[in-house]
Parts: structure tokens; C-alpha cells; sequence
């Protein structure tokens, strides 16, 4: 072979060298447009999963807070209804042991208000 050919060899095995490299670099591109999209889809799925947990969280705590609120309202409830019984109950035995002695206060102020200190 003469020295023009081998060179000519050369200049093709470079330009295949070339070839070679720039097809490669673009394998590596695809490659890494391929991981950065999976990447995206995970974090955005992660973030999908993440709502739907504190959606039911939040709910679970709300449903939760509702059921405390509506046990201890019925409860005050059930006290209200029981204090206002108790108050009538006073009242009621009030009045009647005022009718007991009414009589007597009103015979004991009549006998003060008449009776004359000289």
C-alpha cells in the first residue's frame, strides 16, 4: 500500500472514529432525556400520593373533630336539660314552702306594722 492510501485509510477510520463518538453522544442524550423524564413522572406521581395522604388525613381529623364536637354538645346538652329540671324542682319547693308559711309572715308583719311602740 502507498503512503496516500494508508492515509486515505486512516482519514476513514477517523471520520468512522467520529461517527462512532457522535452516535454515542447521542445514545447518551436519549438516555438522559429518558431518566429526566422518568424522574418528572415519579416526582409528579410521589406528589399524586402525597395529596391523596393529607386529603385523607384531613378528612379523617375533621370527621374525627366533628364526632368530639357533637359528644360533648350532646352532653351539654343532656347537662342543660338536667340543670334546668334541677332549677324547676327548686322553684317548685320554693314556692310551696313560701305558701306554708305565707300566713304566718304576713300575720307576724300585720302585728309590727299595727302594734304602735309608745
Amino acid at each position: 500500500m502507498s503512503q496516500g492510501s494508508t492515509l486515505a485509510m486512516d482519514s476513514v477510520r477517523g471520520q468512522g472514529g467520529i461517527q462512532m463518538l457522535l452516535t454515542a453522544e447521542q445514545d447518551a442524550q436519549h438516555i438522559v432525556n429518558s431518566a429526566r423524564t422518568a424522574k418528572t413522572a415519579r416526582l409528579r406521581q410521589a406528589k399524586d400520593e402525597a395529596e391523596r395522604e393529607v386529603k385523607l388525613y384531613r378528612t379523617n381529623m375533621e370527621a374525627e373533630y366533628q364526632k368530639m364536637i357533637s359528644d360533648t354538645s350532646g352532653s351539654s346538652g343532656s347537662n342543660v336539660k338536667r340543670l334546668e329540671e334541677e332549677t324547676d324542682a327548686k322553684i317548685k319547693n320554693l314556692k310551696e314552702s313560701s305558701s306554708k308559711v305565707r300566713s304566718d309572715i304576713v300575720s307576724m308583719l300585720m302585728k309590727y306594722v299595727t302594734t304602735v311602740k309608745t
